[in-house]
C-alpha cells in the first residue's frame, strides 16, 4: 500500500454538529479558525478549521477523554498527536488501529490531524501548502486555546506520518517529550529520486517540496531526520519498520507489488524475498536513522523486522511503543 495511501469509507451517523462561534472580537489563534465541529459519537469529534498556512478548510479530528464535552474553562489534558500517512486522511488511525479502544488512552486528548495528499508534512519550497506551519503553529495553539489541550504532549505517526512526527520533534525541540514512527520516509534525501518519482505518480511536482535534492541539497537535509538526528538525541523515541519481505502478519502467497520505475528499479538493491518496495525503502530508511541516533548515544527502541507497509505491523507497534509515549504523557 503506497504511502499508506488508504481509502477510508466512513459509516455511521453523527450524533449532533454545530458552528463553532467565533471568538469575540473575531480573533483567531495564528491564522487558523475551527469553523464546525460535529460529534460523530460518544467520544470522537471533527473539527473543521480555516488554515491560513493550508489557505483551505481541513478536518482534525479528536478523540475526547471524560469530561471533555462539558469541561470547565481551563481544564486540560495530555495530548498525543498522530499524523497520518501520505494521503493525510485525518480518519486513518480509526480506520486501520484500534485506537480508540486503548484503555491506557482513555484520559489522553488524541489529535488527529488532516494533510494534503502527498503533503510530507512540510512548508513546500514552491509556494505550496504549509503544512508543517499548520500544525505546529496554528493548530496546537487553538487546540490549547479553546479545546483542552495541554502542553504535555507526544507525537507518532505512520508512514509519512513517521515521518512527520520525527521531524517535527527536531525541528522544535521540547514541543513533545516522545516521538514514535512506524513504517517512516525517515531519510528521504537517502532515495530522492524516489520522493521525486512518487509525486509525479501522485500527479504532483515533487520539486516543488524541497527543490532539486543536488543543487538545493542543504533544504532537503534541513527537513531530512536522518541529519537532524542531534536534534532528537534528547527524548525518547520508538522506530519500527519491516524490510519489505513477508513477515508475521502477511498472508501467504502475497504477490510482488509494482509501483512506479523510481521505486520498482530498486528491486536489485533488495533480498530477493522483498515483495513490497515501499516498506524496503521505509525500512532502509529507518534502520539508518536508528544506527544514527544509537551512534549518539539517544534513548530510542527499535523493532525492525520482516513485514509490509500495512495496517497489522502499525497496529502491534503502536502498541509496543504505548510505554514510551505514556510516559512522556506522565500517565501510568
Amino acid at each position: 500500500m503506497l504511502f499508506a495511501l488508504t481509502v477510508a469509507v466512513a459509516v455511521g451517523a453523527c450524533t449532533s454538529s454545530t458552528t463553532v462561534p467565533e471568538r469575540p472580537g473575531g480573533e483567531h489563534s495564528g491564522g487558523i479558525e475551527a469553523v464546525a465541529q460535529q460529534r460523530l459519537d460518544e467520544r470522537t469529534v471533527d473539527l473543521t478549521v480555516r488554515s491560513n498556512a493550508l489557505a483551505q478548510d481541513t478536518t482534525v479530528r479528536l478523540l475526547t477523554p471524560p469530561g471533555w464535552h462539558d469541561r470547565a474553562p481551563g481544564r486540560t489534558w495530555p495530548v498525543l498527536y498522530l499524523l497520518p500517512g501520505g494521503d493525510g486522511d485525518h480518519a486513518g488511525w480509526t480506520t486501520d488501529t484500534d485506537v480508540a479502544d486503548i484503555a491506557q488512552l482513555r484520559d489522553v486528548l488524541i489529535v488527529i490531524p488532516g494533510m494534503p495528499m502527498f503533503g510530507f508534512y512540510t512548508d513546500w519550497a514552491a509556494g505550496g501548502p504549509r503544512i508543517e506551519s499548520f500544525h505546529l503553529d496554528e493548530m496546537i495553539p487553538l487546540l490549547e486555546r479553546d479545546f483542552g489541550a495541554s502542553r504535555k504532549r507526544a507525537i507518532a505517526g505512520i508512514s509519512q506520518g513517521g515521518y512527520g512526527a520525527l521531524k517535527y520533534a527536531a525541528r522544535r525541540p521540547g514541543m513533545f517529550g516522545a516521538a514514535a514512527s512506524y513504517s517512516g520516509w525517515l531519510h528521504p534525501l537517502r532515495r530522492a529520486e524516489v520522493v521525486l518519482g512518487a509525486a509525479t505518480f501522485l500527479g504532483s511536482d515533487g520539486s516543488a517540496l524541497w527543490g532539486d535534492p543536488i543543487r538545493d541539497r542543504a533544504r532537503w537535509m534541513a527537513n531530512d531526520p536522518y541529519y537532524l538526528a542531534d536534534k532528537l538525541a534528547g527524548i525518547p523515541l520508538y522506530l519500527s519498520s519491516g524490510d519489505g519481505s513477508p513477515g508475521e502478519f502477511d498472508p501467504a502467497n502475497l504477490p510482488h507489488e509494482f509501483l512506479f520505475p523510481e521505486i520498482d528499479s530498486l528491486a536489485d538493491e533488495f533480498p530477493a524475498s522483498m515483495i513490497d518496495p515501499t516498506e524496503a525503502v521505509m525500512g532502509e530508511s529507518t534502520r539508518l536513522v536508528a544506527d544514527r541516533l544509537a551512534a549518539l548515544d539517544a534513548n530510542v527502541t527499535t523493532h525492525l523486522t520482516a513485514g509490509t507497509h500495512s495496517p497489522p505491523y502499525w497496529r502491534d507497534n503502536f502498541h509496543r511503543s504505548l510505554p514510551i509515549l505514556l510516559d512522556a504523557l506522565g500517565i501510568r
